[in-house]
């Protein structure tokens, strides 16, 4: 007995040791925006000394050779004056994001999404409420980051509702959310961010127009990862967890669970039967047969639906937000409305400012022809040593992992990774989807396990809630009972779609055709 206990505070010892490490290091980090500001002037510089040494590359399949251009050179300045405002302006996920915040918000702050996963979890049996919540916390991304603010506190008023330690509500949440927060078969305004941020980088190789991206192209990965990992989730908060929380002692000052209103439950019937409507419709009118919303020939894939897809999502929130806020009180006026969706833009600032440097660092890597170069001849470098196929894809993922443990922000690390890697993988044969999709695994598990991430500072405030001597080094050791499954777990489901050659969206495969 005396070993076990001396044992504990060693285990803690260490492990406060490598997250004071992992601390360090990330502090070192500068901001987003700074970085990506540091590899402007890294791109600039390095283009223009190879630009001088006459570095030049010849596209595989082809007989195009293409030259690194300087920025600091004449031409380059010039193409930097003419074209700043549209580097910023015609970066994709830019009007998209902005369009979908415009309605998720709207949705968000109604209180739709709040009450919905509410709702969801009220009436969950004791036994099956664990593997509920993951499942849910596992759509989160829909809701963006407020789903970091929303889910946690709620699953603990449901654990402890149902007679189950509220910490682990409150720790499975922060997990499921983190750690699953790219699956999902909802779509939202992440999904937007990400298919632009590789649309833009499939433009690094010349000809490549003809590869259609849309933002559904991991949709069928996602949605069933979301259920695989739910019930991995449920599996460890009720396994795991949960039992080494050991038994909870009520305390008279912890919040109690709150009632959803009649007005609520009222909103939420009426918003369903309206959503219910609205899909039925975009699906009737998709399939029906000579419908203009199908493909040439009348195919379902590629079509208007599949392209409009983000104008068709965009709708369906905004109908949701503003059912759900007329029918429960929440909205008012169209004035309520419009100041909701307004605000959600306004919490986007940070955003706005690191997408205009961001899309500099794109647009001079596609222009100096730097990100081909090193597409290329890293796509080369893998083919000689013989690394290729799902071997590179799994490493990928594990770069992006341990890259996530300094840059929490999923846009800026695609941002950086996906104009090097997107066209590397394409000219090893591999599909934009599927570079993507191997991001989502990497990106999302360590975030869990990381000082870098502020929603775990949030996270442990809601914990000292419930325990006031809880400390960082001890959420984190049990959050990271979550990580390192759902990252293994994860990578051997894309495994399987790679080796089965299954679909990882409507019409986007493993390799390109």
């Amino acid at each position: 007995m005396t070993q076990n206990v001396a044992a504990v505070p060693k285990r803690s010892a260490l492990l406060d040791r490598v997250l004071g490490r992992i601390e360090w290091a990330g502090n070192k980090l500068p901001h987003p925006v700074l970085l990506f500001a540091f590899l402007f002037v890294l791109v600039a510089v390095l283009s223009s000394v190879l630009g001088g040494l006459g570095t030049t590359v010849t596209i595989p399949g082809t007989h195009q050779t293409k030259t690194v251009q300087g920025l600091l050179t004449a031409d380059g300045v010039v193409w930097l004056l003419q074209n700043l405002v549209q580097n910023f302006a015609g970066f994709p996920p830019f009007a998209t994001v902005i369009m979908l915040i415009m309605a998720v918000g709207l949705a968000e702050r109604s209180g739709l999404l709040e009450v919905a996963v509410r709702a969801t979890l009220a009436r969950v049996p004791r036994a099956v409420l664990p593997y509920a919540l993951a499942i849910v916390a596992c759509q989160a991304h829909m809701m963006s980051d407020v789903a970091n603010i929303v889910i946690p506190p709620l699953a603990a008023m449901a654990f402890k509702a149902a007679g189950r330690h509220p910490v682990a509500g409150l720790l499975g949440g922060v997990a499921c959310v983190g750690a699953g927060y790219s699956a999902g078969f909802t779509v939202g305004s992440l999904d937007a961010l990400l298919i632009g941020i590789t649309q833009k980088s499939v433009a690094v190789l010349p000809g490549a127009s003809g590869v259609e991206v849309n933002l559904l192209v991991n949709y069928f990965f996602t949605a069933v990862s979301s259920i695989i990992l739910g019930l991995l989730g449920g599996f460890l908060i009720s396994r795991v967890l949960e039992p080494r929380l050991g038994a909870y002692e009520e305390r008279d000052e912890q919040p109690e669970q709150a009632d959803i209103s009649s007005e609520q439950w009222r909103g939420l019937r009426v918003t369903g039967v309206v959503l219910a409507a609205y899909v039925a419709t975009v699906l009737t009118a998709w399939l029906w047969p000579g419908s203009p919303l199908r493909g040439p020939g009348g195919a379902l894939v590629p079509s208007p639906v599949l392209s409009g897809i983000v104008t068709l999502i965009f709708l369906a929130f905004l109908i949701a937000g503003l059912t759900y806020g007329i029918a429960s009180g929440t909205v008012r006026s169209a004035q309520d409305a419009v100041t909701m969706s307004t605000e959600a833009v306004k919490s986007m600032a940070g955003y706005v400012v690191l997408i205009f440097v961001a899309a500099q660092v794109i647009a001079l890597f596609n222009w100096s022809n730097l990100g081909l170069v090193l597409a290329v001849k890293g796509a080369a470098l893998l083919k000689s040593i013989g690394l290729t196929g799902l071997g590179v894809i799994v490493l990928f993922v594990a770069l992006t992992a341990l890259l996530s443990l300094f840059i929490v922000s999923g846009s800026a690390l695609w941002s950086l990774l996906a104009p090097v890697f997107v066209p590397a993988f394409m000219l090893l044969g591999m599909s934009p989807a599927l570079s993507q999709a191997a991001f989502r695994v990497g990106d999302s598990a360590m975030h869990i396990v990381t000082p870098m991430n502020p929603y775990l500072l949030l996270a442990l405030a809601m914990l000292r809630e419930y325990e006031p001597e809880a400390r960082f080094g001890t959420m984190i050791s049990r959050l990271a009972i979550f990580a390192l499954p759902f990252l293994v777990v994860w990578t051997l489901l894309l495994a399987v779609f790679y080796t089965l050659g299954l679909p990882l969206g409507p019409g986007s495969g493993i390799h390109l055709h």
